[in-house]
């Protein structure tokens, strides 16, 4: 039990630094995985990469006036990743163009602005630690708006959950019915962005997506309920995110990239030997039933 101890507690017993990742972590963790759920069910697994990409301009300004301060930088990336995502939607609503179109090519445009307004300011390092994130060195202000993004997610998404699972079903439905379809969709691209530039704060730009989706994606393969579906995937971003700070704090790697390839060995481990359709199962030769 002792050298159980040392290997899996110590650590976050020891150093205060541990102790704020993990507290940022299991924020992220409890907010971010449920939001990759329903994009999951959407069909909208890329649009969380996009948006991953497009809040970085406002970041990048927050960066170029204040240096890595955490409230300038998440109060950026809020109002650009808002801005885009409404932006993406009213064109789909509008015009011909379908949705992921018109977000594609606000994304790349704001992208490409993000990265000049960087290079702006600071050296490849500076623009390393923006795109990958450090998550051991949180401090008390990422983790009180990690905190706070959680905390907005999961009381929002209990508001909107009926709204939510029915436009997920049937779009057209929840329209013809006089549903809140547009408020619907709307307030969850919000909540994507929340939990896009909280995890910014802790994974970075280009990592904050991989502990959205890929728990849900894994989670997908085991359970078949919606409401058990929600609460694994928090379960294997926990269990990803955990151990990416220990792979991490032992093996001395970036943290962020330590998460993200954890959460990813979960997907393919799911993939593999999942109970729902993994492929193993599938190899199994299906019982016929009999009338």
């Amino acid at each position: 039990m002792s050298e159980l101890y040392s290997l899996l507690i110590a650590p976050f017993v020891e150093f205060a630094f541990m102790r704020r990742a993990l507290a940022g972590v299991v924020a992220l963790s409890v907010g971010a995985a449920p939001v990759g759920v329903f994009l999951m069910l959407r069909r909208m697994s890329l649009v969380g990469d996009a948006m991953a990409c497009a809040i970085l301009p406002g970041a990048a300004i927050g960066y170029l006036l204040f240096g890595l301060a955490v409230l300038p930088m998440t109060f950026g990336g809020l109002v650009v990743g808002v801005f885009v995502a409404v932006a993406a939607g009213f064109v789909a609503r509008t015009t011909v163009q379908l949705e992921d179109a018109s977000l594609a090519a606000f994304y790349l445009i704001s992208l490409s602005l993000g990265v000049a307004i960087i290079s702006i300011r600071g050296s490849s390092v500076d623009l390393m630690q923006v795109l990958f994130g450090s998550v051991l060195a949180i401090d008390d202000t990422s983790l009180m708006v990690l905190g706070a993004s959680a905390t907005v997610t999961l009381l929002t998404l209990a508001v909107i959950y009926r709204a939510l699972v029915a436009e997920c079903v049937d779009q057209a439905f929840l329209r013809a019915v006089g549903g809140p379809s547009a408020a619907t969709h709307f307030a969850f691209l919000v909540l994507v962005v929340v939990n896009l530039v909280a995890g910014f704060l802790a994974l970075g730009t280009l990592l904050a997506v991989g502990l959205m989706m890929l728990p849900a994606a894994a989670a997908r393969f085991w359970v078949r309920g919606l409401g058990a579906t929600l609460a694994l995937s928090i379960a294997l971003a926990l269990a990803a995110s955990i151990s990416g700070l220990l792979i991490s704090y032992y093996v001395t790697i970036a943290s962020g990239p330590a998460i993200t390839l954890v959460a990813g060995f979960i997907y393919i481990a799911s993939l593999v030997v999942g109970r729902e359709a993994g492929w193993v199962v599938g190899l199994k030769p299906q019982k016929h039933r009999v009338a």
